[in-house]
């Protein structure tokens, strides 16, 4: 069924083609899944080898975490746009795995702007290691991000509770509850902030970490030593993902959320704002397969323990007792900064 009718906020019936979500979407989806259930499957195997010894291994420890939870949220999203399953199924992708996905989202926002902190740190104070204060510290700010995600979240899941009038009803918003849909656009801006805030964090730090980074270059040229370019480059794959995965879907979202709640848009506008997050929607879920990478080029032991398990694919528990005893099982400063 190529065009379906839907019914926007005012009342007024809009077609709206959905061949191209109910065919592309769900092959790129469907990409991501494999390619992200076996990376971060495999990253968790790793990470759970290796000790919280620094803020940055409890940060990256709840990162796979959230990413694992956002992709197994992707075969129920294939299937809804596909046209795959039943009245009840589509009610219980609105009601439940649309939310987690976007908690797991902001869970991932969250951290990465943490993480790029933690880099900040390491770049200014290399040599600096994390006392038991810091560690728990580390730990119970997690904790709190994943418990005030949860209550913003879990509203929304409570207050999707309204029976479908239309078989091929297609907007989540329709199964809201008048204070569901209240609801919805506050948390949406409340996402905002946190996406904001953690755009301003990322942006501030990482201009701070490219003049250090200048000044290191400046000095190590003085002495007559070669910069390190490639390293340089590798701290900034933080960043890169952020913009990639997380800004254009922020520039749409609010439209978008506007267009679901309110009479605001005529019909060929909700119908671009609406093929437009379907896109960048698309990116966002990319960070679950883009985030392996900062694992990957940051944190030497995690890099040492793949290489090792390759080479002996039974060899993932050894390999971290190798980096115990090398003292590489925290992600020391002098492998992680960039200086």
């Amino acid at each position: 069924m190529a065009n379906v009718t839907a019914t926007p906020a005012n009342g007024t019936r809009c077609s709206r083609d959905y061949q191209t979500t109910q065919v592309l979407f769900p092959l790129l989806y469907t990409v991501l899944f494999f390619i992200g259930l076996i990376t971060n499957s495999l990253a968790m195997r790793i990470f759970f080898q290796i000790h919280s010894k620094s803020n940055f291994i409890i940060f990256l420890k709840n990162t796979v975490i959230s990413d694992l939870l956002m992709i197994l949220t992707f075969p129920f999203k294939i299937f809804s746009d596909a046209e795959l399953v039943t009245g009840w199924l589509r009610t219980f992708v609105c009601q439940v795995t649309s939310v987690i996905f976007y908690f797991t989202m902001y869970i991932s926002i969250s951290f990465l702007g943490l993480i790029t902190i933690d880099r900040y740190q390491k770049t200014t104070s290399p040599f600096k290691t994390s006392s038991p204060n810091n560690l728990l510290g580390a730990k119970v700010l997690s904790i709190i991000i994943w418990a005030f995600m949860f209550l913003l979240s879990l509203p929304n899941m409570i207050l999707t509770n309204q029976r479908p009038k239309d078989k091929n009803v297609k907007k989540c918003s329709f199964l809201k509850s008048e204070f569901g849909l209240v609801w919805h656009e506050i948390v949406n801006y409340i996402c905002q902030v946190i996406f904001w805030i953690n755009f301003l964090i990322i942006v501030v730090c990482y201009t701070l970490i490219t003049k250090e980074l200048y000044r290191s270059y400046v000095r190590t040229r003085g002495v007559g030593k070669v910069p390190r370019k490639k390293v340089n480059v590798k701290v900034f794959i933080i960043i890169a993902v952020f913009f990639i995965c997380f800004v254009p879907f922020h520039f749409a979202r609010i439209p978008y959320t506007l267009s679901q709640t309110r009479d605001v848009f005529d019909c060929s506008a909700e119908n671009t704002l609406f093929y437009v997050k379907e896109s960048t929607l698309w990116l966002t879920s990319l960070n679950a397969c883009l985030d392996p990478f900062i694992y990957f080029f940051l944190c030497k032991s995690f890099k040492n323990s793949l290489i090792s398990m390759f080479r002996c694919p039974n060899s993932v528990t050894s390999a971290a007792q190798v980096n115990r005893k090398k003292r590489q099982n925290s992600c020391e400063p002098s492998e992680e900064t960039p200086m």
